[in-house]
């Protein structure tokens, strides 16, 4: 049961992904290829980077299912696209669904491995972002993480509450992690709604001064 929830995750994190990576590719008007591009860079960059650190093989290097789920979801998107008139909203959708997914997979392979709680939320964290951080230097965009929008600060939390929940509570696995996932998403969602920031230590700059 446990093993088959876990695949369920990552099928779902890799749809949710590739779904955002597309919405977003065809905000940009990219042609087809373009579109399975970023679709792909969006559903493996964070864990390509998570095994990479972990030293172990890729995973979607050996799993055809993967490459398989992204390229479908991408053609679905791009037909779908004719009835989806709010871009933003599905990116939105997506892209916090994925977050979540995603940051889950990665805390989990930390774990797996031996490595220290603190470090798989680490994990969790670049399993999560990473991708989106790809997709958005390729579209010449200033990636999420870096702006105003509560974005890592999400995975963090979340990690962090899936690893005491774990530890200090009898709830099962699969409770935990389907709890963490939405608390993501919650977060996100509520942040962007009522414009929740992490405090800047530094003030406004009006010197609009050129290098």
């Amino acid at each position: 049961m446990h093993e088959q929830f876990n695949f369920a995750i990552e099928v779902l994190g890799t749809i949710s992904f590739s779904m955002s990576g597309s919405f977003a590719a065809m905000q940009k008007r990219l042609d087809p290829f373009g579109v399975l591009i970023i679709a792909f860079v969006t559903s493996v960059g964070g864990g390509t980077v998570r095994d990479l650190l972990l030293d172990i093989p890729v995973f979607w290097m050996h799993d055809l299912l993967t490459c398989a789920l992204i390229i479908l979801t991408s053609i679905f998107t791009m037909i779908f696209k004719s009835l989806e008139k709010n871009f933003q909203v599905t990116l939105f959708i997506f892209d916090s669904f994925g977050l979540g997914l995603f940051t889950i997979i990665g805390i989990q392979k930390g774990l797996n491995a031996d490595i220290h709680p603190l470090i798989c939320v680490g994990l969790g964290t670049i399993t999560g972002c990473f991708g989106g951080i790809i997709r958005d230097i390729l579209l010449n965009r200033i990636p999420l993480i870096f702006r105003k929008e509560i974005y890592a600060t999400a995975c963090i939390v979340g990690g962090s509450i899936f690893l005491l929940l774990t530890k200090f509570t009898p709830l099962s696995f699969t409770a935990i992690q389907i709890f963490t996932i939405l608390l993501i998403v919650a977060i996100r969602t509520l942040a962007v709604k009522y414009h929740w920031q992490i405090p800047k230590f530094y003030g406004a700059d009006h010197n609009n001064s050129e290098m």
